[in-house]
């Protein structure tokens, strides 16, 4: 064990470890984020053996192609076997907060379209209750004062991504002050409001595998157990 073992470091660990549920032949969804930075780099070694890769997001479709790995449209693959996604916040049961990145939307079609979802988290992202890291919600432009009002009755204290537009053209409201007890059931309310595209909670469709990077390895914890 390394006490001194950095943040990064369990990010990479993480992320080397959903090598092994990649299939050869496979087209493999690939997301956003730092981790998932780590995992990129590493299927670079595996190109050769995989039939391409979907993208969640503008800048992860640059980074599989600098690496030599090519960018498939969604429409023509149809259904992915497996998806590897970092998250802001993880929970014991795999409901997750994602949307840091600003690419929820498209991450969230992604994971929809794919029979696997592996997330992996450094260790600092485990946490027993989900909204210490303010909730991502990707919202209309003009409808974005509407859904800012709706928030706050439900709790939040929502705060506008200044200056930042989605790979959609849309906007991103972060919301603050959230202690969600029930993800899917906050899930469904939250996206039900008039002007949301979609929220950063991935409960209703959460983890199938969560890999937990840490400094005496990797914790794997699977939907169920």
């Amino acid at each position: 064990m390394n006490p001194t073992m950095n943040q990064d470091e369990k990010k990479r660990r993480a992320a080397e470890a959903a090598l092994a549920y990649v299939r050869d032949g496979s087209v493999i969804g690939v997301g956003t984020g730092s981790t998932v930075n780590f995992f990129i780099e590493a299927l670079a070694a595996l190109r050769h053996r995989i039939a391409g890769a979907v993208s969640s997001s503008e800048a992860s479709t640059q980074r599989l192609r600098k690496v030599g790995i090519e960018v498939l449209d969604l429409n023509a693959t149809g259904e992915i076997g497996v998806y590897v996604d970092g998250a802001d916040e993880a929970t014991r049961a795999l409901a997750l907060i994602k949307g840091g990145g600003g690419a929820l939307t498209r991450e969230k079609i992604v994971a929809a379209c794919s029979r696997q979802f592996v997330c992996i988290v450094d260790e600092q992202k485990l946490v027993d209750r989900l909204g210490r890291f303010p909730l991502p919600v990707e919202v209309i432009p003009m409808a974005r004062s509407h859904v800012a009002r709706q928030l706050a009755r439900l709790g939040g204290q929502p705060v506008l991504r200044d200056g930042f537009v989605t790979d959609n053209g849309n906007q991103i409201l972060d919301v603050r002050g959230l202690s969600i007890e029930d993800p899917a059931a906050f899930e469904t309310e939250v996206n039900q409001v008039a002007g949301v595209v979609t929220v950063g909670l991935f409960a209703r469709r959460p983890a199938d595998v969560l890999l937990v990077g840490s400094t005496s390895g990797v914790v794997t914890l699977e939907r169920g157990n």
